[in-house]
C-alpha cells in the first residue's frame, strides 16, 4: 500500500481544528480584540505544530522493529499476550505527550492480519493500567518470515480519537505511516519473547527511525 500521509506537511484530520482556529483568529482581529488574538493565534499555530508530519529515514534491516510513534519508553515487561501471539511475550509502553509526533509508523513490513478495537476507559496514558483498560486499537501484524508483532494504539485522559488508515489484509512498509491518536497517548509494542530489545525505560524515541528490537524467526511458518 502507498504511504497515505507521504509529503503532507500536517495530517489531514487536523485541517479542521487548523482552520477553525485560523477562522477565529481573523475574527476576533477584525473585532479589534488584541489578546483574544495573540491566544487564538497561538492556540491555532499550537494546534498546526501537534499534526506536523515530518518525514522520516527508515531503517533497512529487515529484522529490526521501529518504533511506531515518538515518545518516551515508559516500560519494558514480559507478560502472556492472549490476543495476538498468543504466548510470552515482551511489551515495550511508548508514551507520547502533547508535544510528540502524533503520527503514528509500522514497526516492521508486512501484512495486517487483523485490527482489533476495544473500547474502554480514558485513564492517564503512562499509567500501568492503561495497557489493558483503556481505549484501544490493535494491529496485528506478521512479517513475511513469519515473526510477529502486535502494535497497539492507546487512547489516553485527552486523547478521545484513535485514528487508523489500514484495513486487514493489506501489505505494509516497516516506517510507514499509518495513523494517529489526538491529543496525548501512548503505544505498546508486543514482541516475540524471543527479541533482543535495543531501548530501556526512559529511553526517547521517534516513530519510524529509533529501532526498539531486534526479531529474528527461525521459524516461518
Amino acid at each position: 500500500m502507498a504511504d497515505r500521509a507521504q509529503g503532507i506537511p500536517v495530517a489531514k484530520e487536523g485541517l479542521l481544528f487548523i482552520l477553525s482556529g485560523a477562522a477565529l483568529t481573523l475574527g476576533a482581529w477584525s473585532l479589534g480584540g488584541v489578546w483574544s488574538t495573540c491566544f487564538l493565534g497561538t492556540l491555532t499555530l499550537f494546534t498546526t505544530w501537534f499534526f506536523r508530519n515530518p518525514s522520516r529515514e527508515i531503517p533497512k534491516d529487515e529484522h529490526v522493529v521501529v518504533s511506531p510513534g515518538d515518545g518516551v519508553v515508559v516500560a519494558i515487561e514480559s507478560e502472556f499476550e492472549s490476543r495476538y501471539l498468543k504466548e510470552d511475550s515482551i511489551r515495550v509502553s511508548i508514551f507520547l505527550n502533547v508535544f510528540d509526533v502524533h503520527i503514528n509508523r509500522m514497526p516492521i513490513a508486512g501484512t495486517v492480519q487483523d485490527i482489533v478495537y476495544q473500547p474502554g476507559k480514558f485513564m492517564t496514558a503512562n499509567s500501568p493500567q492503561a495497557s489493558s483498560a483503556n481505549e484501544q486499537n490493535a494491529l496485528m501484524l506478521c512479517r513475511s518470515d513469519g515473526a510477529k508483532v502486535l502494535c497497539v494504539q492507546i487512547a489516553g485522559l485527552i486523547a478521545r480519537r484513535i485514528v487508523s488508515w489500514v484495513v486487514p489484509g493489506e501489505k505494509v512498509e516497516k516506517g510507514e505511516r499509518f495513523g494517529l491518536i489526538r491529543f496525548g497517548s501512548r503505544m505498546d509494542v508486543y514482541l516475540p519473547q524471543a527479541s533482543t530489545v535495543r531501548v530501556q525505560v526512559g529511553s526517547r524515541v521517534k516513530g519510524g527511525s529509533s529501532i526498539l528490537a531486534e526479531v529474528i524467526c527461525a521459524d516461518p511458518s
